[in-house]
C-alpha cells in the first residue's frame, strides 16, 4: 500500500521564511546599512545654480563675452572643416589641446621648424602629433576610438589636400590672412574663424559669411588672441587665453608670426 505524506506549509522543501525573517536574510548577505541622511531638496528656483558654464564636449578654445568656457566638439561622426584665418599662435594653442584630449594631430606644413617645439612638446609618433611636408600626408585610420585632427598650415594657396575630412578626421585649413581661395574655403567649412584682418578683407568677409556690418566693421579692432567663430547664423567672440604651460612653450598671444 502506498503511503503518503501529508502536505507542509510550504512545500516540499519546508515552510516559508516569514516577511521580517527573510528581510533580516536579505540585510546580513548584503552587509551594514549605511548612515542615514536627510534628503536635499531644491525649489525651482534654485535650480538655475546648478549650471555647469560649458556648453558641449569638446575642447575649450577660450571664454566668451560672459567669460563662460567656449567649448569646440573637434571630432564628429560627420566630416568636419574648420577654417581658420588668424595667426599661427592660437592654430597652435588649439593642436596642443585637442592633442591634451588623447587625440591624434598631423600637421602639413611648409614651416616644420615653427612647428617643431610644439611636436616635443607633445611628443611624436601615431599617438601625438605628427608633421608632414606639403602634399605628404599619409592616410591616418581615423575612428571612434582614435580621431584625427589635420592641420593644414600651406600658405595664403593651400593645394588641395590629399587627406580630407571624414569621420572622426577633421581638418583645420590656417590662412594667415585672406587669400583668392579663401571663399571657396569658406563655403566648404562648417566653421570658421576669423582674427585681425584689414578693413578691406573685413567687408569681404562680412559679404561672404553675411555677418551684420557692426561685426565686420569690427574685424580690424580685434585684441591679440581674439577669433570671431561663425557656423551659419550663429557667431561668438573668443578670447584665447593660455596657461601656463601654453605660455612658457608659446609666448603672450599675438596675431602676426
Amino acid at each position: 500500500m502506498a503511503v503518503t505524506a501529508s502536505p507542509t506549509p510550504g512545500g516540499p522543501e519546508g515552510p516559508r521564511p516569514s516577511g521580517s525573517g527573510l528581510l533580516r536574510r536579505l540585510r546580513a548577505r548584503a552587509g551594514p546599512a549605511g548612515p542615514r541622511h536627510p534628503r536635499h531638496l531644491l525649489s525651482l528656483s534654485q535650480l538655475d545654480a546648478l549650471a555647469v558654464p560649458v556648453g558641449d564636449d569638446g575642447v575649450v578654445v577660450g571664454v566668451g563675452t560672459d567669460e563662460r568656457p567656449a567649448v569646440l566638439g573637434v571630432h564628429r561622426p560627420a566630416p568636419f572643416d574648420i577654417l581658420f584665418i588668424g595667426g599661427l599662435w592660437t592654430a597652435q594653442v588649439l593642436a596642443l589641446r585637442v592633442a591634451a584630449t588623447g587625440s591624434r594631430v598631423a600637421v602639413e606644413t611648409g614651416r616644420p621648424e615653427h612647428w617643431a617645439q610644439v611636436v616635443r612638446a607633445v611628443g611624436g609618433g601615431e599617438s601625438g602629433m605628427t608633421v608632414h611636408d606639403v602634399g605628404r600626408v599619409p592616410p591616418q585610420g581615423a575612428s571612434a576610438m582614435s580621431p584625427v585632427l589635420v592641420v593644414r598650415d600651406c600658405g595664403m594657396r593651400p593645394p588641395r589636400g590629399r587627406v580630407t575630412a571624414a569621420p572622426w578626421q577633421s581638418v583645420l585649413t590656417v590662412l594667415p590672412y585672406l587669400s583668392p581661395v579663401a571663399p571657396r574655403l569658406m563655403r566648404q567649412a562648417r566653421l570658421t574663424g576669423v582674427q585681425r584682418v584689414s578693413p578691406d578683407e573685413a567687408a569681404r568677409i562680412g559679404r561672404e559669411a553675411r555677418l551684420p556690418r557692426d561685426e565686420y566693421e569690427a574685424l580690424p579692432t580685434l585684441a591679440d588672441g581674439v577669433t570671431l567663430w561663425c557656423a551659419g547664423r550663429e557667431r561668438r567672440y573668443v578670447m584665447t587665453r593660455p596657461t601656463d604651460a601654453e605660455a612658457g612653450l608659446l609666448g603672450a598671444p599675438r596675431r602676426m608670426d
